[in-house]
């Protein structure tokens, strides 16, 4: 047997999947993170789980990872040295940039202090023009300069960005072979490389992060690969994008930017694959974690792709999901600001110290303490009781804010959800109300560990009647690295206008890319039946600032009135009206290419033959809201079956999360052992 295990790293814990294809046995496993070393919990609990489960190591033959690394690194501002060589000129394009303000109306609020300083800023003498033509020559004098001065400044990575590069790359490449000669240690990032994209800004702070990135992803990564190779063997090891596919630990080395939204987008694609599963080809997800919720859209069985977004305070030009994170989750801080009220988050206990309640020295309320308090979570612990809960220091912490309040502990608890609830309906109102999309037409997929816990609030707020929650929703995210595809994207910017002209200008960029992508189809060894190519054209009108993709066969549709009508459709869509008439232009051309890894991991099951009412194993008083505790039903869901429906109030424990159905609401097992809520009005 050949199993494939799916490590998905958050803030609080540690999720491993553990998947074998021929038989269809799933294994799973949690313990908490090790944020000073990620990899010391991704290690142990491969050990722990074969323990388990009496899996042999050696078994294993594939690993896909997602990881915080790169996010946390930028987070935590961790220090590295970089160096940046721009085009004569263009030294202060970094701290330029758009002049656009973070926030319009905070006078004291800045943009986050440029990744390079001023004094690691290297001009080279060299113009490239637009459509690609050299002005001025690099000459071999001046590289020898300015990598001299480079060298001296001793850095942990280079980035260099010119201008014009994505249209020729020359003088770039040669700059970076000389680098590398000069400092063979020193990691370099190269524009036309890392984003071979116009919008010269961009460009250049992705370029400059994923330099800053290089020297921290690669001892992460050597570190890992270390360890598993010592305790699994040499398998291969894959790393999830923020695009949602999966590349290399090599790629991942050089490309590390890629991998900024890794875990969130990890979570969308499992949501995808089980929405394909079950039928639902449009739905909202609600991946709650211990230090932030993700929310993404999925509409036709797919999340939204974008290709550009701020990480941190900077712009970063590359493929993502389409996914949007608010610092709402188990460990978010409760406090009282100084206006007198009660804020939840963006700060985080984390995994050290945690909430109170883990017992780890947390001393701030969190919405854990508030669901610990509230009797939704249980006093026997986390993890089916092997990671303890203290009731008391829940209730103690609780109790100092209700003091500074002024409020009973009960609803300075029941606040504490509120606020953080609210947090998590505009965060899903920013991706549907705002685009134009009802959300009571969409069903709530539900996961990460607390994600369950909150669904219902949620989905009252958001008029959401239909709520799915995955058989082990605190490992969606592993599960869903089992079955993410090897995914590439290749790319090249073309400004042609749309007319008759169109088809044969395109001709050979189409020729070039799909010639890439069968290239790395190769190198990742991927089978004719599982190689699958998306392309895309970016277009506008003439003079507008931003581009929007148009799906793109080449077959009957290169047409300049079938695109025209195609790009109207999708002008609508975004803005709510087109400009018949108006010119328009092509500025780019994009080819994805994916290896598909598609799985049935969760089979229907029989119906159950026990009755279509389950027993509960306790039960507990609860607080839904303010009107007092219900004595509430408590269920153990490893002994739900197919079939089974619980009226609420209820509670359903499991390892990996708890679910709360409120009230009136109805749960139901579906045949994949997904509960499906009926929220009522």
């Amino acid at each position: 047997m050949s199993w494939t295990l799916g490590i998905d790293v958050g803030g609080t814990f540690t999720d491993v999947c553990a998947y074998e294809p021929s038989t269809g046995l799933t294994h799973y496993h949690k313990r908490p993170s090790t944020p000073a070393n990620p990899a010391e919990a991704i290690l142990a609990g491969i050990g722990e789980l074969c323990a388990a489960t009496g899996l042999h190591p050696r078994d294993i033959g594939r690993i896909a990872h997602g990881t915080t690394v790169a996010t946390n690194a930028l987070i935590e501002k961790r220090p590295c040295r970089v160096a940046l060589i721009t085009t004569e000129g263009f030294r202060d394009l970094l701290e330029i940039g758009r002049q656009v303000r973070p926030s319009i109306y905070d006078l004291q609020k800045d943009n986050p202090p440029p990744i390079v300083p001023r004094h690691l800023r290297f001009e080279v003498a060299e113009r490239v023009t637009r459509g690609g033509r050299i002005v001025q020559a690099l000459e071999d004098a001046e590289i020898a300069r300015v990598v001299a001065q480079v060298a001296a400044a001793e850095p942990d990575a280079v980035a260099v960005c010119l201008l014009f590069s994505y249209l020729t790359d020359a003088h770039e490449l040669r700059l970076g072979e000389a680098l590398r000669r000069a400092m063979p240690e020193v990691e370099i990032s190269l524009s036309c490389e890392v984003r071979p994209e116009f919008r010269e800004y961009e460009r250049l702070s992705t370029t400059v992060l994923n330099a800053y990135l290089q020297p921290i992803m690669h001892t992460y990564l050597t570190r890992l690969e270390d360890g598993i190779e010592e305790t699994v063997g040499p398998v291969p090891l894959g790393i999830n994008q923020s695009s949602g596919g999966l590349i290399s630990a090599g790629r991942a080395r050089t490309f590390p930017i890629r991998t900024a939204l890794s875990g969130p987008a990890a979570g969308v694609a499992g949501a995808v694959h089980l929405a394909r599963q079950i039928g639902e080809p449009n739905a909202i997800t609600l991946d709650i974690g211990g230090t932030s919720s993700d929310v993404a859209l999925l509409r036709g069985f797919s999340a939204s792709t974008i290709h550009e977004r701020w990480v941190e305070g900077y712009p970063v030009r590359m493929p993502s999901v389409d996914i949007d994170a608010i610092g709402a989750g188990g460990g978010s801080i409760a406090w009282v600001d100084t206006d007198g009220l009660v804020k939840v988050g963006p700060r985080s206990a984390g995994a050290v110290p945690g909430p109170a309640c883990y017992g780890r020295g947390g001393t701030k309320p969190t919405v854990s303490d508030a669901n610990l308090f509230l009797g939704r979570l249980s006093a026997d612990g986390l993890l089916s009781g092997s990671m303890p809960m203290q009731v008391d220091a829940a209730a103690a912490v609780i109790a100092e804010l209700a003091k500074e309040t002024g409020l009973s502990q009960e609803w300075a608890a029941l606040g504490i959800i509120d606020i953080a609830v609210a947090n998590m309906v505009r965060g899903i109102r920013a991706i549907s109300v705002e685009r134009g999309h009802d959300p009571r037409d969409f069903t709530l997929i539900a996961y990460g560990g607390a994600g369950p816990l909150h669904a219902a609030s949620v989905a009252r707020a958001l008029g959401i009647r239909r709520i799915m929650v995955p058989r082990h929703p605190g490992l969606l995210c592993a599960q869903g690295l089992i079955v993410a595809d090897q995914l590439e994207h290749f790319v090249r910017t073309v400004h042609l206008p749309l007319n008759d002209a169109l088809a044969a200008a395109l001709a050979p960029v189409l020729a070039e890319l799909r010639m890439q992508a069968e290239e790395w189809f190769s190198a990742q060894e991927v089978e004719p039946g599982d190689a699958h190519t998306e392309t895309r054209l970016e277009m506008r009108y003439l003079g507008q600032n931003f581009e929007l993709a148009v799906p793109f066969s080449g077959k009957g549709d290169d047409d300049p009135a079938a695109l025209e009508e195609a790009f109207s459709a999708a002008h609508d869509e975004a803005y709510g009206f087109h400009n018949p008439g108006a010119p328009i232009e092509i500025t780019s051309v994009r080819i994805a290419a994916s290896g598909r890894h598609h799985r049935d991991m969760e089979p229907a099951q029989a119906a159950s033959d026990t009755a279509a009412t389950p027993t509960p194993i306790a039960s507990r008083p609860v607080w839904f809201d303010r009107s007092g505790a219900v004595e509430t039903a408590i269920y153990d869901r490893a002994k739900l079956a197919y079939g089974h429906r619980i009226e609420g109030p209820a509670i359903i424990e499991q390892l990996d999360t708890t679910v709360v159905v409120f009230p009136k609401d109805v749960a139901s097992v579906d045949a994949r052992h997904n509960l499906l809520i009926e929220v009522s009005a």
